[in-house]
């Protein structure tokens, strides 16, 4: 398993959720590292170079979401925000600022667990520089003639359509917001896109899944964005 052995950095302020992470985590083959405070997290992101960060919001000496904008200036590592905050546009905010993922507090230890794995694989693929192909199981996307393809089969997009999909592919495993898709199309001047988003990866989705009542490439964050998942990596249970 890619994540087996990986550094992890808890930041949370109730020392009984630190306690039940931690014993999971390290039963899970992982090594932690714990903060509770914001300079927590910079001074141990510095010193120990973590290879994913949980951290909750609602930090005694600073407000989650300003940390992660912080630490999106020098810090790339993948960031799964954990949260009593359950709404929308708290999901919201923290993803469009620079997190990779969203749990909600209280949450199920392999559902956290399955996350982590999703992001760091993310990670760790995620290219420097644009790659020219990718393959999720059998769907292929070559960019070099621009063509995609479903079981060998050639799948006729539109430029938008195109678009959208190497724009996810760009970030597997990683929650796309709806405003980080809309800039990234449209431009940040073009605000009442989002509409418009929806529609073509809903046409898009119907082009690249198989089954797409029971879509195995992208899934839909209700409220929040979309997310293309490696269903040629799925976790194991």
């Amino acid at each position: 398993m890619p994540s087996l052995g990986a550094l992890v950095l808890v930041v949370e302020d109730e020392p009984e959720i630190r306690s039940l992470i931690r014993g999971c985590l390290t039963t899970e083959g992982y090594r932690v590292i714990e903060g509770s405070r914001a300079a927590d997290a910079t001074m141990l992101i510095s010193s120990h170079n973590p290879d994913l960060l949980l951290l909750d919001l609602g930090l005694p000496d600073a407000d989650g979401i300003d940390l992660i904008r912080q630490l999106r200036d020098w810090a790339p590592l993948p960031i799964i925000v954990i949260s009593a905050r359950d709404q929308e546009e708290d999901k919201v905010e923290a993803l469009d600022t620079g997190a990779d993922d969203y749990l909600t507090k209280p949450f199920g230890i392999h559902e956290l667990l399955a996350r982590m794995r999703a992001a760091l694989r993310s990670s760790q693929n995620r290219p420097r520089t644009t790659r020219q192909t990718y393959e999720f199981d059998q769907l292929r996307i070559d960019r070099v003639r621009r063509e995609v393809t479903q079981q060998g089969k050639l799948v006729h997009l539109t430029p938008i359509e195109y678009k959208l999909l190497t724009l996810l592919a760009d970030h597997v495993g990683k929650v796309l917001t709806h405003n980080q898709i809309r800039e990234s199309i449209w431009g940040h001047h073009h605000a009442n896109m989002s509409h418009h988003a929806r529609v073509h990866l809903a046409s898009l989705r119907r082009k690249i899944e198989v089954d797409p009542a029971q879509p195995k490439h992208i899934e839909t964050i209700p409220g929040v964005g979309y997310r293309l998942l490696d269903c040629s990596l799925a976790p194991s249970a």
